[in-house]
């Protein structure tokens, strides 16, 4: 499928796979990490959960990379995590760029691009896509890439 640049600034696929759950929605995100290790969301219960659907050839994607480790590194120690889903087909270059910039959080990786199996479960068509998940385990907003700092501390508060 191709993709195309938006005026929002991010890479949209042509043709959507599927709908995004809704929000209220208890999400299930379950799998092994780029590095070996074991990722379950459910487990992240009582924390505030960014899951980032991105990629290192994406420019608004890399543009997005400074504010999502500033975000983190403030508010990681109050219970912020982050999940991240990369749309990348080269798991070299994904690897080279997280530590390079900063980001120990752990990251999907398939391989497929936009074929990607947690994007295409969740209907993911641009990115970035940027979701919130509450202490509950329940998705609170799908579009966080604007003003995430304080989106992340109203969840914390609750």
């Amino acid at each position: 499928m191709a993709a195309t640049a938006s005026l929002s600034g991010a890479v949209q696929l042509t043709k959507p796979q599927s709908a995004a759950p809704a929000i209220g929605e208890t999400l299930t995100l379950k799998f092994v990490d780029s590095h070996g290790k074991s990722v379950d969301l459910a487990k992240l219960k009582g924390k505030v959960v960014l899951i980032d659907f991105w990629a290192t050839w994406c420019g608004p994607c890399v543009a997005e990379v400074p504010n999502v480790v500033k975000t983190y590194n403030a508010l990681h120690s109050k219970g912020f995590e982050i999940i991240g889903i990369s749309l990348d087909s080269d798991k070299a270059a994904l690897t080279k760029f997280t530590k390079e910039k900063g980001m120990p959080w752990p990251q999907y990786f398939d391989g497929k691009g936009w074929k990607n199996s947690m994007a295409t479960k969740f209907g993911i068509h641009s990115v970035p896509t940027m979701w919130l998940v509450d202490k509950e385990g329940k998705l609170a907003n799908t579009h966080a890439r604007g003003g995430l700092e304080a989106e992340v501390e109203k969840l914390l508060a609750k």
